[in-house]
């Protein structure tokens, strides 16, 4: 099996090593600049608190170069997606499974989603229905990322925790004969993947996590562990989640784990640091307003108010505002 994973930060660097090291398909990665140098010169390299290794991997430029692929995992981050769209073209043919990233609400997610919006658009979310026509919903794999991790240097991961899954599934609902093999070579290489028949759901509770935990992180500049040990930062990301949940139930989706639970897991990574908040401490583009419009989108949808939410994204959107106007 070919497989591309389309950007090489920390997340496209850490699952593109261990898929070369498990050895079970050819593997490729698309990147740019220093990081394609590092990667070209000294392999792409790995840290976690159990271990550290090195693979070689090829790298390149221009995607044109690899040809079509069986499978596409792409770990940009979702507001870079628009300006390689022309550019993932080549990668894709009529069968090849796509995994495009999850932090905001993906484009695709009412296909095949039971419920009273099934199949219906986002135009917020993809204005332009590009990213529709060169990712066809039938041909998207649902996959949300549960790995916190940092780049380190280019070309080097740090993996905070010790959690590492993919879950997969066809929007469908049903198993197929693709999601069994990505499967299987994922869990070869070490990141576990089960097979989920509600990946609506699975996909939703990332994307309520990034929806909730980021723009928090961002007022508080704060870890995971500073903001749960805090008098009431914690709660106020409780009540964030299950007002994410009351709109999740109103488009149709099953969600199987309750807010305090899920509050609880992601708690466990008390040393990391939520990727939006990187990116803001870096002055880098970030993904709030994306966001932002996704919680505009659903809340406009299903009629659902959501106040917390809304008040929380009207002050970090004011402290990106001012920081980005300085």
């Amino acid at each position: 099996m070919k497989i591309c994973i389309y950007g090489s930060g920390a997340m496209g660097s850490y699952i593109a090593a261990h898929l070369v090291r498990g050895a079970q398909s050819e593997v490729s990665v698309v990147a740019r600049g220093g990081t394609l140098a590092a990667i070209q010169a000294n392999g792409l390299r790995v840290i976690t608190d159990e271990e550290e290794f090195t693979v070689p991997v090829r790298a390149v430029a221009d995607p044109a170069e690899l040809g079509v692929q069986d499978v596409v995992i792409i770990t940009l981050k979702m507001h870079h997606v628009d300006e390689v769209l022309d550019q993932i073209r080549h990668l894709i043919g009529p069968d090849t499974a796509i995994i495009p990233p999850i932090a905001a609400l993906p484009y695709y997610f009412l296909s095949g989603l039971t419920g009273p919006f099934r199949d219906q658009r986002l135009p917020r979310i993809d204005p332009t229905g590009r990213q529709r026509a060169v990712m066809p919903p039938e041909q998207v794999l649902g996959c949300p990322y549960w790995i916190g991790v940092h780049a380190h240097a280019p070309g080097v991961t740090r993996r905070d925790g010790k959690q590492a899954m993919m879950p997969l599934g066809e929007l469908t609902g049903q198993r197929s004969d693709r999601v069994e093999k990505l499967s299987a070579i994922l869990e070869a290489a070490g990141i576990e993947a089960p097979i989920s028949d509600n990946i609506h759901g699975d996909v939703w509770v990332k994307f309520a996590n990034s929806m909730c935990w980021n723009p928090v992180a961002i007022l508080t500049m704060a870890r995971l562990g500073e903001i749960g040990s805090s008098d009431g930062a914690g709660e106020v990301v409780h009540a964030m989640l299950e007002e994410s949940d009351a709109i999740g139930r109103a488009l149709g989706v099953e969600i199987t784990v309750s807010p305090r639970d899920r509050l609880n897991r992601t708690l466990r990574g008390t040393h990391h640091k939520m990727s939006m908040l990187q990116d803001f401490e870096r002055g880098r583009p970030n993904e709030l307003e994306l966001l932002h419009s996704s919680l505009l989108s659903i809340t406009r949808l299903t009629g659902v108010k959501a106040p917390t939410l809304k008040t929380v994204y009207a002050l970090a959107r004011l402290r990106v505002a001012i920081a980005e106007s300085k």
